[in-house]
C-alpha cells in the first residue's frame, strides 16, 4: 500500500518532529508529503525542508487566508520570490478566502474586507496560470462558490480543495469541472465529511492530514502525523464498498496524477 499526505503544514513541526516524521514514513506507506505554507516565513521553512529531504517533501507556496491581509508590497515580495522558484514548486498553496476569520468577526461586530482576500487571492491564481500549477486550495461552504468563479475566470482546470465542506450545488459544480477534494481524519466521525465521501466521484478523491491541526474521537490527544492517511483510506474504502488495498491504489493513483509526480 501507497499513499500520498496532499497538504500537511510540515514547517509547523519542530525539527526532531520531522526527523522522526520522514523515518517513519516507510513504515506507513506514505511516499510524498504536499507541504503547504502559510506567509513568507513558513514558504522560507517549506523551501528548506524540501531541500533537506529532497524526492518526498513538495513544496507549495502561498498565503493562507485566514490572517490579516498583508500590505501590497508585501504580496508583491511573496510573488516575486515564488516566481523566483516556480520550477521547484509542486504548487500554489495554502491560498483562498477566510470563511473562518469572517465568521469570527462578524461576531464581534467588525468588518471584513471580503474584497481585498477576492483580489489578494485573484493575484495566486494569476502565477498559477501563468505557469500552469495546480492550486491548493482554502475554501468552504460559500466561498466555494466564489473560488470556482474565479477558477473558471483564469480557466484554472488543476484545483484541489482541502479538507472541504459545501453546499449540494457546490459539490456538484465541482465535480462537473472535475475539482479534487481530499480527505483528512475526520473522515472516520464526521457525518457532513462521511455523506461527502459517499458520494463524491472516485476519481477527484486524495488524502490529507492538515497536520498538526489536531482531531478528535479516536485521535484525541495524538499528534497528527501523515501516517493517519491509511486510516483515512480505510475509512473511505469502507464508505465506497471498496477492498482497502483497491482504494489505496485509486487514492494513491489520484495523487500522483493531480499533482503530476
Amino acid at each position: 500500500m501507497k499513499l500520498i499526505d496532499t497538504h500537511i503544514h510540515l514547517d509547523q513541526y519542530s525539527d526532531t518532529h520531522i526527523r522522526t516524521i520522514i523515518r517513519q514514513l516507510p513504515l506507513a506507506g506514505v511516499e510524498h508529503l504536499i507541504a503547504v505554507s502559510m506567509n513568507r516565513e513558513s514558504c522560507l521553512r517549506t523551501e528548506k525542508l524540501a531541500r533537506q529531504y529532497p524526492g518526498i517533501v513538495k513544496p507549495a507556496y502561498g498565503y493562507h487566508p485566514e490572517q490579516p491581509l498583508p500590505q501590497q508590497y508585501q504580496t508583491k515580495l511573496l510573488l516575486e520570490w515564488m516566481e523566483a522558484r516556480i520550477d521547484e514548486t509542486i504548487a500554489i498553496g495554502e491560498i483562498g478566502l477566510p470563511y473562518y476569520r469572517r465568521q469570527e468577526m462578524a461576531a464581534t461586530g467588525s468588518a471584513l474586507d471580503e474584497q481585498g482576500y477576492i483580489d489578494l487571492l485573484d493575484q495566486y491564481l494569476q502565477l498559477g496560470r501563468l505557469h500552469d500549477k495546480p492550486v491548493i486550495l482554502h475554501a468552504v461552504y460559500e466561498d466555494a462558490d466564489t473560488v470556482c468563479d474565479l477558477l473558471q475566470a483564469h480557466g484554472i482546470e488543476r484545483a484541489h480543495f482541502h479538507w472541504f465542506k459545501g453546499s449540494a450545488q457546490s459539490i456538484q459544480r465541482m465535480a462537473e469541472r472535475g475539482y479534487f477534494i481530499s480527505f483528512t481524519p475526520d473522515i472516520l466521525y464526521e457525518s457532513e465529511i462521511r455523506e461527502l465521501a459517499a458520494i463524491y466521484p472516485r476519481e477527484l478523491v486524495m488524502t490529507e492530514t492538515d497536520g498538526p491541526w489536531p482531531f478528535e474521537h479516536q485521535f484525541a490527544g495524538q499528534p497528527t502525523v501523515p501516517s493517519m492517511v491509511v486510516d483515512v483510506c480505510r475509512a473511505w474504502a469502507d464508505i465506497q464498498g471498496l477492498d482497502v488495498g483497491d482504494a489505496a491504489e485509486l487514492l494513491y493513483n489520484n495523487a500522483r496524477r493531480f499533482y503530476r509526480l
